[in-house]
């Protein structure tokens, strides 16, 4: 294929169709898609296998990639939580009659067509569509070649269900996965009204600096988790060890440990038998490189500036210790992408200042940020985390796939 502007025009008209259903056929067609996702469970585990097998086991990329029995029935959850929520769009926002005798209302209305570019997360493919059908919107998604199979797949079950309910097939597309349609996509402003990337901080960094679409940022979490001094060190040390390990090549992950002064030589040996076990590589400060040494930590290593601000995706972090919370906080401010940040703390006023100054998507007190998630904030499902403050911020979901339109109504009034 030479260019992709065919497939995008298409997606643009077919658009309407989706606009024209109502709201509960759209909760419908969802509902379908999730039954034809459960009964094509084996198919769709054969081909993402297909996909497994071409990436390195090391790569940590790959636990993204993996669809297994037990994620595909959270999928097929997730479609039919999207479908439950109320439909966002025909909201009436406001409504007045101004002094001419104009009867005014804005409305939330479809932003149109969007556009998501994604990397190895075949997930994406479903929660981005039901999204975007829920929210009666088109998509247009620009996969990584690293799913290829089972994004093709799981597009071709979703215009299955598209064709059911008489919309247009394409009100769904899936692009080809070359890198040089990237740059197609992005100047396509004629027929794609939003371009949303969700990937690595090189993709978000390219979409940002090339994009003529309007961009809304699902950003990189660089997430740290602040132990205060007066923190239950059993309570830290177990929040500390989920938000790196329970999975840790996703946004929400702890990539820094940032721990009080005069509770380090207590704190961070706790971590040492659960860090064992995940193989977990630190990259300490110099303070804490002794601690762990006289622990006798066998995955150590001198930490790097760059350590400090840096997204792992994999079983490593960074620990740097500091004295107080003025501290913590200054560093949060130097280093955080804004997505997810934590303290761990006993002290209300320390609690409520981190909540207050930390500028962040999310911030938790005594929890892991493993929880930013849309899913778990009963929002259905989340096309990413926005790290941005304009139209959204934190798990992007139904509620922001819409824009808003004035409707004003007359009997011949006219303006001088």
């Amino acid at each position: 294929m030479e260019s992709i502007i065919p497939l995008l025009k298409a997606t643009q008209e077919a658009a309407s169709t989706v606009r024209k259903l109502s709201g509960q056929q759209r909760a419908d067609l969802l509902i379908s898609l999730s039954e034809k996702v459960l009964s094509n469970t084996n198919r769709i585990i054969e081909e993402n296998q297909k996909d497994l097998e071409l990436m390195d086991d090391a790569d940590p990329k790959k636990d993204r990639l993996l669809l297994n029995e037990g994620r595909i029935k959270g999928l097929v959850q997730s479609l039919k939580d999207i479908a439950s929520l109320p439909d966002p769009t025909g909201e009436v926002l406001l409504e007045k009659t101004i002094e001419q005798g104009l009867s005014l209302r804005k409305i939330a209305v479809p932003l149109g067509v969007v556009g998501v570019i994604y990397e190895s997360r075949p997930n994406v493919t479903l929660d981005v569509a039901a999204l975007c059908l829920r929210s009666a919107n088109a998509c247009v998604l620009k996969g990584g070649k690293e799913a290829h199979f089972s994004n093709s797949y799981l597009v071709s079950l979703i215009h299955e269900s598209l064709e059911e309910a008489d919309v247009d097939r394409a009100a769904v597309n899936l692009l080809p996965t070359g890198r040089g349609f990237v740059s197609e996509l992005l100047t396509a402003t004629k027929y794609v009204d939003i371009i949303i990337p969700r990937g690595s901080e090189s993709l978000i960094k390219y979409v940002r600096e090339n994009s003529r679409v309007p961009t809304i940022e699902t950003g990189a979490g660089v997430c740290h988790t602040y132990v205060e001094k007066t923190a239950d060190l059993d309570k830290a040390a177990n929040i500390v060890v989920n938000a790196k390990v329970s999975r840790p090549s996703v946004c929400n992950s702890l990539d820094t440990i940032l721990v009080d002064a005069a509770v380090a030589e207590a704190f961070l040996p706790k971590l040492k038998e659960e860090f064992v076990k995940w193989n977990v590589e630190v990259f300490a400060d110099e303070t804490s490189f002794s601690i762990f040494q006289k622990a006798e930590y066998p995955f150590l290593k001198k930490a790097q500036p760059e350590d400090f601000g840096r997204e792992f995706l994999d079983y490593k972090c960074s620990v740097r210790v500091l004295n107080g919370l003025d501290e913590a906080l200054e560093h949060i401010r130097n280093h955080s992408s804004r997505h997810s940040e934590a303290i761990i703390s006993r002290d209300a006023e320390a609690i409520e200042t981190f909540l207050n100054e930390v500028d962040a998507a999310a911030v938790y007190a005594n929890a892991s940020t493993r929880f930013t998630d849309g899913g778990v904030f009963a929002l259905g499902a989340e096309i990413g985390i926005s790290t941005q403050k304009l139209h959204a911020r934190g798990p992007f979901a139904l509620e922001k796939l819409v824009t808003e339109k004035w409707v004003v109504r007359g009997d011949g009034q006219v303006r001088w």
